[in-house]
């Protein structure tokens, strides 16, 4: 079930592109756009709100999938 309790009227967003004097070597996370979000319950069970963010822990497997 997806709904969302939170608006994001009068709020303003960034649009999705650094600024062209973004320094190399700096971490940063980009921008996300506030989309349709779980419900409480469920986001609690998957870990995070948001649906396209919702991927599986691989743990072990994924190191040996992915040979890290």
């Amino acid at each position: 079930m997806i709904y969302s309790k939170c608006r994001s009227e009068g709020l303003s967003f960034p649009d999705g592109k650094f600024p062209d004097d973004t320094p190399l070597a700096m971490a940063y996370v980009p921008y996300q756009k506030w989309e349709e979000t779980y419900a409480e319950n469920v986001a609690l069970q998957k870990g995070t709100i948001f649906p396209c963010l919702d991927y599986p822990f691989l743990g072990k497997e994924g190191a040996v999938l992915y040979g890290k």
